[in-house]
């Protein structure tokens, strides 16, 4: 046979058609050597759905709407809307609390892997300064937003425990909470249960072993101020006024005025701290120190070694009366190496 003819006789050629597969009438589909796909006559929602969930453009906006408030997977929050009958309230919580009891499970496997990696987180409001510190296991989650929201919920319930002890201030006073007490607090006005449960719940969304380190909290009355720093200072406006990093400082100053400078002046303490770490305040009238001194107002000023730290604060006429000083993971550290 002539090529010509040959092509002749493909050009002709009608199609062949595989057998119907049930599919209704005009479904006899073009044999293809490919794989065939069938569609299904049957919308996606009518899958396993409950009895709330109809093909109405009502029922998927619910559903979206749940997905886009809790951000949990589509499937689960189809799940929830089914169990609780379509009512958007109840099938949040019941993600929340589906979400805890897998966060608890899931904290029970991984408890014991070390968590040297996390946040310090600062935030001010009004009179009262609060420091606390997070951990986790890596650098990589303590960069995701899951993880800063934690170490805000954690900061926001110690600033409100603070504010609920009713003292009143004729001095500064401050306090520390451990992790079993930071455990214990309410996790907010806005939100249920404990900060434990908000830890489990983020324990089960980002799959690492996290802890509650520490917070230190400072209350001060007219007169005082509280300078402080945090090195790598990450802001995101999600997380309003909290400041993040991985070193942090609270430096109490008594002063005869409030001015301007002040917390610039602040500031530049609270970089001296994080990077002498100094284990006292000292005198004014105590020797100029080394490099080993462990007295901050002996210490050479971090930013100016040529005088001590002493002799930069004495001009602006502001008295350093005592500091916090956090740095993340040296609790850690400081166990392994033992």
């Amino acid at each position: 046979m002539s090529l010509l003819r040959a092509l002749r006789l493909c050009l002709v050629a009608r199609p062949r058609r595989c057998p119907r597969r049930g599919l209704g009438p005009g479904s006899d589909l073009p044999f293809s050597e490919g794989p065939l796909l069938l569609q299904s006559p049957e919308p996606w929602h009518s899958f396993h759905a409950g009895r709330w969930l109809s093909s109405s453009a009502s029922s998927k906006e619910l559903l979206m709407k749940l997905r886009r408030k809790t951000g949990y997977a589509f499937v689960n929050c189809k799940k929830a809307l089914e169990a609780c009958g379509g009512d958007l309230k109840k099938a949040e919580s019941w993600l929340h609390k589906q979400a805890q009891k897998e966060g608890w499970s899931k904290a029970a496997k991984l408890h014991g892997r070390k968590t040297k990696e996390g946040l310090i987180g600062l935030l001010q409001e009004g009179n009262t300064t609060v420091l606390v510190e997070v951990n986790c296991e890596t650098d990589f989650v303590s960069r995701n937003l899951k993880f800063q929201q934690l170490v805000q919920q954690v900061a926001l319930g110690t600033m409100l425990h603070c504010q609920s002890l009713k003292d009143q201030l004729s001095s500064y006073s401050k306090g520390f909470l451990n992790s079993s007490e930071l455990s214990e607090l309410p996790a907010g006005p806005e939100t249920e249960g404990f900060l434990k449960d908000q830890l489990a719940l983020a324990i089960g969304k980002l799959g690492e072993n996290m802890s509650l380190k520490r917070a230190a909290w400072v209350k001060v009355p007219a007169g005082f101020f509280v300078g402080s720093y945090v090195h790598g200072a990450m802001h995101s406006p999600s997380l309003h006024n909290l400041v993040l990093g991985k070193y942090g400082a609270l430096v109490v100053c008594e002063t005869s005025e409030q001015r301007a400078d002040l917390e610039d002046l602040g500031r530049r303490l609270g970089q001296h701290v994080v990077g002498m770490a100094p284990l006292s305040v000292g005198s004014l009238d105590d020797e100029p120190g080394g490099e080993a001194e462990t007295k901050m107002l002996s210490q050479p000023y971090l930013l100016d070694p040529s005088i001590t730290l002493g002799q930069y604060v004495e001009p602006h006429g502001v008295s350093v009366v005592d500091f916090v000083r956090f740095e993340c993971g040296e609790g850690e550290e400081a166990a392994e190496a033992e």
